[in-house]
């Protein structure tokens, strides 16, 4: 592909969201199966327009997520299947939080905010911040949870993945910060039958136990808890501390707010592991430097540089272990002890 092909496909990268989003929105790949289905069938089975329908099916079909075939029917592709709500490793909520109507109205705001040096697209579009706005949106809570569910499924296996191997034989509690419904700790607990685990969320987002993966997992009771509560004001004592995809929320003072919680909840010794995509140098492409914009549009966080999250650990008081990556290096967890 050419420079100027390159650039053109960039150019038009929206719309192929967007045409995704719309299947995806429509119910198409729930319904479209891997034998070919015509087009008036899909139609009929969503309540869609026959003629506008098809035109979508053809789109969805020219960017590999559906395959047509003669006579105007339509079967799934393997790139499809990851778009259907029972697929174990689904996209589909991932689709419909990114390219549905909020988060895409606040990149709009994209080309002022880097003109002012404010970030946070979110408070000029809605007024509110991103969690206040859920708290008050519950159909927006319901995408923004399964995006996450979504996220979890990839990001804990990364950091499995790079905790491969690791010695967790000294660590008997741990608590997830921010750890949402539970998916990263259940898995390690399922891994490390000896250790009992802590999720401390938001009451709207463990309100809802049958979302909860210590229900889903069958991890007992008494082996993993979850705790309303608010890491900016406190959180529970533990020996070792996860939080994955925390940190890159906020910015730094906000970030030392949360550490210096942890810190003075730790004991002497405890572990604090920090899950983020961490930004590598200047020769390397990497997912984390259009994320970072991402965080710049939704938050006032950003993704950081390993050296920007060991200073954070510094002015917190916790020392630098290593750095621990899985293979592709998509992600880092960031190993550090209380001093």
């Amino acid at each position: 592909m050419s420079d100027y092909e390159k650039v053109v496909d960039i150019i038009f990268g929206r719309w192929k969201s967007q045409i995704l989003y719309a299947g995806v929105k429509l119910g198409v790949f729930d319904v479209v199966s891997s034998e070919p289905m015509s087009q008036i069938e899909i139609a009929k089975e969503l309540d869609l327009d026959p003629a506008l329908s098809y035109r979508l099916l053809r789109a969805l079909a020219s960017i590999a997520l559906l395959r047509e075939h003669n006579d105007h029917r339509f079967s799934i592709t393997s790139m499809g299947k990851l778009l259907r709500g029972d697929d174990p490793q689904t996209l589909r909520g991932i689709a419909l939080l990114e390219e549905g109507p909020e988060h895409y109205a606040i990149w709009k705001h994209l080309t002022t905010m880097v003109k002012d040096g404010k970030q946070d697209g979110f408070v000029r579009e809605f007024g509110q911040r991103i969690f206040d706005y859920a708290a008050d949106h519950p159909s927006y809570a319901e995408v923004f949870n399964q995006a996450m569910s979504s996220y979890s499924a990839s990001q804990t296996r990364w950091i499995l993945e790079a905790l491969d191997g690791y010695d967790f034989s000294k660590i008997q509690h741990l608590c997830d910060v921010g750890g949402g419904h539970g998916h990263l700790i259940c898995s390690l607990l399922l891994r490390h039958p000896y250790i009992t685990g802590t999720v401390l969320e938001m009451e709207q987002v463990i309100q809802d136990k049958t979302l909860l993966w210590a229900n889903k997992m069958g991890i007992a009771a008494d082996r993993c808890n979850y705790v309303n509560g608010d890491m900016f004001n406190e959180v529970p004592s533990a020996d070792a501390y996860f939080m994955k995809m925390i940190l890159h929320d906020w910015d730094d003072k906000e970030c030392l707010k949360i550490l210096s919680n942890i810190q003075r909840a730790a004991p002497t010794q405890a572990r604090l592991f920090i899950a983020e995509h961490v930004v590598p140098g200047p020769e390397t492409p990497h997912f984390s430097k259009l994320f970072d914009i991402h965080m710049l549009c939704a938050l006032t966080g950003k993704e950081r540089t390993e050296e920007e999250y060991l200073a954070l650990l510094k002015q917190a008081e916790f020392e630098h272990v290593r750095t621990h990556f899985p293979p592709s290096r998509i992600m880092g967890v960031i190993e550090a002890i209380k001093a």
